[in-house]
């Protein structure tokens, strides 16, 4: 443990988009107010500590100013990583303020998300960050004129093809983001936050169903099978298969059906909740356990025990052509899955190969 939290301690934390559009507004403000370009700017974030952004590009028209700030990711580097964030701020003639997004900024088109449909998927704790640096300055220059403020992005449409925006409904570019203002390195809580969201986002479209995958191969054969589902209804839960599941029932899925492949889903199937590689180990004298209760042959329940890997035993089962091991495994996954929530909710488990080809699938109702 001391030797985790001490590599932890010397993870470089960067600073969201948010607060990067908050400094690039900053400093397009006061070189709006002063005429002179400014070099870097300091804000409060809301973590609570003062941070200098350097200022990449700041040039003045006549009514308006546009700086910009390079987003830095620290050690956690996500798709924005290195991104220019642009802010341009230009009077109004009418007291009072405004904030819209440009290029790169994206729309929201589907209920659910924090902000409505049509506004510029800012987030409100960088629309506060900005209303508040705004009114700052306006009071400490005795300004009677109203600002208007527009972020924009230059690549914002191409990295937001990295991301899952538009599965959330978010078209045209990127996010505007962030509650604390810095990015924490290898943040569980920020992906934990996004399966919270995308849920929402299901149930706001009205989706009963939905279809929980471990990844991105799993999720596109999960699409495949339920075709007819609409692209909200499949959310990728990565590890945290008790978390995702519990959000569910919280948020009043009915029906949730668990897409993966054997590796993972035979630590479901023995009770790990959280697969990831490094906390939870294929248990093989389990899965030699299961081939003998869906009648394999002595020979293969051995050489079970000593396999590598759990597709390594899959392959082998499909050689024999038992496909009721399968469907047990899908039945373990399913009665590990009730219990970990307390019932109230269908359950659906479905195997894939690596390639796609399908394996088995069980359902367990309420």
């Amino acid at each position: 443990m001391g030797e985790t939290a001490e590599k932890t301690k010397q993870l470089r934390h960067g600073y969201t988009t948010g607060a990067c559009a908050t400094a690039a507004t900053k400093a397009a403000l006061l070189t709006l107010i002063t005429g002179k370009t400014v070099k870097q700017v300091e804000i409060i974030i809301p973590a609570g500590e003062y941070v200098t952004f350097e200022i990449v590009e700041c040039t003045l028209h006549e009514n308006k100013a546009t700086c910009g700030v390079i987003k830095d990711g620290g050690d956690d580097p996500d798709a924005t990583h290195g991104a220019l964030i642009l802010s341009t701020v230009e009077w109004m003639e009418e007291e009072g303020f405004q904030l819209s997004g440009g290029k790169g900024v994206g729309k929201v088109t589907k209920p659910g998300l924090q902000i409505p449909v049509g506004e510029a998927a800012i987030n409100p704790v960088p629309r506060k960050m900005i209303k508040e640096t705004v009114q700052q300055l306006v009071e400490k220059f005795e300004i009677s004129r109203g600002v208007a403020v527009t972020i924009s992005v230059p690549d914002g449409e191409e990295i937001a093809k990295k991301t899952l925006n538009s599965r959330l409904g978010i078209v045209g570019g990127i996010s505007i983001l962030g509650t604390r203002g810095i990015v924490v390195p290898f943040s569980s809580s920020a992906y934990m936050a996004s399966i919270v969201q995308y849920i929402k986002v299901a149930r706001a479209n009205l989706c009963d169903h939905v279809v929980i995958t471990t990844g991105g191969r799993s999720e596109k054969y999960a699409m495949s099978l339920y075709s007819n589902f609409p692209e909200e209804a499949f959310i990728e839960m990565g590890d945290f298969v008790g978390f995702t599941l519990k959000q569910c029932k919280r948020q009043g899925v009915k029906t949730v059906t668990m897409v993966g492949m054997m590796g993972k889903f035979s630590k479901i199937a023995k009770g790990d909740m959280m697969v990831h590689a490094k906390g939870s180990k294929v248990d093989f004298s389990f899965l030699a356990n299961v081939a003998k209760m869906s009648g394999a042959p002595e020979h293969i329940v051995e050489e079970i025990k000593e396999a590598n890997t759990a597709s390594q035993v899959g392959d082998m089962m499909v050689g024999i052509g038992n496909y009721t091991f399968f469907e047990n495994i899908c039945r373990l996954c399913n009665e590990s899955a009730h219990k970990t929530i307390g019932g109230g909710m269908n359950i659906e488990t479905v195997l894939f190969t690596l390639k796609g080809e399908f394996l088995g699938r069980a359902m367990h109702h309420g």
